[in-house]
Order: C-alpha cells, then structure tokens, then sequence
C-alpha cells in the first residue's frame, strides 16, 4: 500500500487547524481536538497522522472488492 501524500495543515490564529489534501479541504480540527492532533503530527509521520486524522485513506483493498462478482452491476 503506498503511503499517503498531499496532506498539509494550516495552525491559523484562532487555534483552529485546517487540513487539506491535494488543495482541497479535508477537515478543521477546533479546541482540544486541534491539541492533540498538533501534538501527534509533531512526533510522528505528518502524512500518516493527517491521513488516519481525516479518515481520508485507502485500506488496500478497493480494487480487489470492486472487482469482486456481487459489486459488478
């Protein structure tokens, strides 16, 4: 599975953080939320963390289910 790319994340003023993927708008973290994931990206791989954070990451098997004989219609 390849890892994730395209994330990046903007700490703005007011203590929000918002995360985007290839230029879109993947989600805004607010309060404690925006804490923790500021602590976490900090002490782990930035991709990873933005990608499980925002629940916007492949699990690897896609292609293998959507070819599967019930998912073709």
């Amino acid at each position: 599975m390849p890892r994730p790319q395209g994330f990046t994340y903007e700490h703005r003023g007011d203590g929000t953080v918002a995360i985007t993927h290839r230029g879109r708008s993947a989600g805004t973290l607010r309060g404690p939320r925006a804490e923790k994931f500021l602590a976490e990206v900090e002490s782990g791989e930035e991709q990873l963390v933005m990608a499980r954070w925002t629940g916007a990451y492949k699990f690897g098997n896609e292609r293998t289910a959507r070819n599967h004989p019930r998912n073709r219609r």
